[in-house]
């Protein structure tokens, strides 16, 4: 029986989490955890990119003290962000947060040299102030990419410390807004239009692809070796493929980020589509996810922290509860992406309010959203949806899905919670071959977690 450990970092935090299949169904325990955040330095947000990796060699070390000393190890984050190295493969820098400002204002400039027109009708990917791409020519004009000689996204990156090996993962490299929707490469005309080294750019690999074994100091330190294999590692291509979906059904993948989307053979990169900023990010099989980006629950976690986290979760839904409003914001507003204050921002729009219609606006405003996104999809492909599945975090918080229930109409199924590590698990366990296919992991899953369902 082999084990496979997933290492899952999020926004806010991390865990590792060792699976392995038992009579058909998959047993998972959680070994170790740890606080992340970007951290500002020199007037900009960055990630601790090297505390990061040892927090991963701290997790792998308490799992073969644990007793589950894992033979495939694989990790996931957020998408977008990214590491480039020297002549020497060496990080150069910092690794930059996606929330840092100067994405947005390198996206009007890379905008006068390839209109985001040509650029959706290429990647299909929708406009975010932190698209890699934009990114990358925010470094072009600070000269930072002048040393580069190789360009791996965050979990690349790590891999690469793990193993020596570079290895470009292809669900992720989608995130960026440079690889075609029709190739499923990377788009030289985008690299050369921005004036990006295609050299830097090396073969994509599909999840359940060998990275390598661990480096000889890496297995010293730790006392063991183990095969790394690429999970989908943007987090929220792991979360979808363990979402438990029949067919064509939408599904939420709620968390810090919200982000709804239908599985699709097919890339949409029509005006309607552009228009409505949906994204056509890379899955399994050379698959799409055509989704949209919602800010989620990222400003109720920004809310919490302002009041020193007085409150727990169910508390601010408890008090959102009990103070409704009919007051509504636009969640994906850009000044609630990283304001200094959130509830100052809100209080911006909605007035002057306590804290329990704060935290109902922002349930009620999500709900919404979510809405509005559904009405979208259906719009644009013609087809009706009588189910909703929203995995991740968020499945657990109760007044957010009932109030998605009550404004989409939807049967809402919900689970599994810890979906992320469960996807990263099962990309792993596919490359092996010890699970055949997507269809048969989401049979499993489905024997091996509580999935609940709210019904109008």
């Amino acid at each position: 029986m082999s084990r496979y450990l997933a290492v899952d970092i999020g926004a806010s935090s991390g865990r590792h989490i060792v699976a392995s299949l038992k009579g058909g169904r998959l047993v998972m325990r959680e070994v170790y955890r740890f606080p992340n955040g970007a951290k500002e330095e020199n007037g900009n947000l960055v990630w601790d990119a090297d505390a990061l990796f040892e927090e991963i060699l701290t997790g792998l070390k308490k799992a073969d003290e644990a007793g589950l000393r894992p033979d495939y190890v694989g990790i996931d984050t957020w998408a977008v962000d990214y590491a480039l190295l020297d002549e020497k493969g060496e990080r150069i820098g910092e690794v930059f947060s996606y929330r840092d400002k100067r994405g947005g204002i390198a996206a009007k400039a890379a905008h006068g040299v390839l209109p985001f027109s040509a650029l959706y009708e290429k990647t299909g990917i929708q406009y975010q102030p932190f698209n890699t791409v934009y990114q990358l020519f925010a470094d072009k004009k600070s000269g930072k990419l002048e040393k580069a000689r190789a360009f791996l996204m965050l979990p690349d990156y790590f891999h690469y410390r793990l193993t020596g090996v570079k290895k470009q993962e292809y669900t992720n490299a989608t995130s960026t807004g440079m690889v075609n929707a029709k190739t499923h490469l990377w788009d030289e005309e985008i690299l050369s239009s921005l004036g990006y080294d295609p050299a830097l750019f090396g073969e994509l690999s599909a999840p359940g692809s060998i990275v390598g074994c661990f480096k000889k100091e890496i297995m010293e330190r730790l006392g063991y070796d183990a095969t790394v294999i690429l999970p989908a590692t943007h987090d929220t291509a792991s979360a979808v493929l363990a979402a438990p979906i029949q067919g064509r059904a939408p599904y939420i993948s709620s968390g810090t980020w919200s982000l709804l989307g239908i599985e699709s053979e097919k890339a949409h990169t029509d005006e309607k589509a552009r228009r409505y900023n949906y994204s056509n990010e890379g899955s399994l099989e050379r698959t799409f996810r055509f989704q949209k980006n919602i800010m989620g629950l990222w400003m109720i976690q920004n809310v919490r922290k302002e009041l020193s986290d007085a409150y727990s979760f169910a508390e601010l839904a408890a008090l959102a509860e009990a103070h409704p409003t009919d007051a509504v914001l636009d969640v994906n507003d850009e000044k609630f992406l990283a304001p200094k204050s959130m509830i100052a921002a809100i209080r911006e729009t909605i007035g002057e309010s306590p804290v329990g219609e704060i935290a109902y606006c922002i349930f009620n405003s999500l709900a919404l959203s979510y809405k509005k996104a559904i009405d979208e999809i259906e719009g644009m492909t013609g087809e009706r949806y009588d189910r909703l599945h929203i995995i991740g975090g968020g499945s657990q918080n109760e007044l957010l899905n009932r109030l998605t229930a009550e404004k989409t109409g939807k049967r809402i199924i919900l689970g599994p919670t810890e979906c992320t590590a469960i996807g990263n698990v099962v990309a792993q366990m596919l490359g092996t071959g010890e699970i055949k296919s997507l269809a048969e992991a989401r049979n499993i899953i489905k024997q091996s977690f509580e999935i609940k369902e709210i019904k109008l």
